[in-house]
């Protein structure tokens, strides 16, 4: 009898109970949370500053754009002066232009590879018709010296064969 599976269903926003199936789930979506994050502060220009604590307290995870510790003094309205200088602000901007670069960077490879997948995938359509012909229907004329080379142990090989299912059936 087949499995029937219900598909991707909603999960139930409870607390896990299970100690280790609490730590499994927080190290898989952990990562999850920075990367959003990081997309956020990316593509918005925002400074974003996450802190998370590991569910059994002994350990503080973190991810800040620029830095926790500056979107941290930002947020507590201390060194304002530090924020403004010209220094951090050519240094924002340094950041920011390196970012949008590498974010180009990123979407010229994304496009190369799409392009060279199709490449691919013609690639492996035309290996297959190949394969799907018949090898023995090429024009002789057509073919170079090394092909006709590998072509005639083959031909032998074939009319050997041929012989002796003619003497098997006589």
């Amino acid at each position: 009898m087949p499995r029937i599976f219900a598909g991707r269903q909603k999960v139930e926003m409870k607390r896990i109970a299970k100690q280790s199936k609490l730590s499994a789930c927080f190290s898989k979506r952990r990562p999850n949370v920075f990367k959003k994050a990081s997309e956020l502060s990316i593509l918005c220009g925002v400074d974003v500053a996450v802190i998370v604590f590991s569910p059994n307290k002994e350990r503080v995870y973190s991810f800040g754009a620029p830095s926790v510790e500056a979107v941290l003094h930002r947020c507590l309205g201390q060194n304002h002066d530090a924020t403004t200088s010209s220094t951090s602000v050519r240094m924002e901007e340094l950041r920011k232009a390196k970012i949008e670069h590498l974010i180009i960077e990123l979407t010229n490879l994304l496009a190369q590879l799409e392009s060279k997948k199709k490449v691919g995938e013609q690639l492996k359509m035309t290996w297959k018709e190949n394969q799907e012909k018949k090898w023995w229907t090429a024009p002789i004329e057509n073919l170079g010296l090394e092909e006709l080379e590998r072509l005639k142990p083959i031909m032998s090989m074939l009319k050997d064969k041929v012989d002796q299912r003619l003497i098997a059936l006589a």
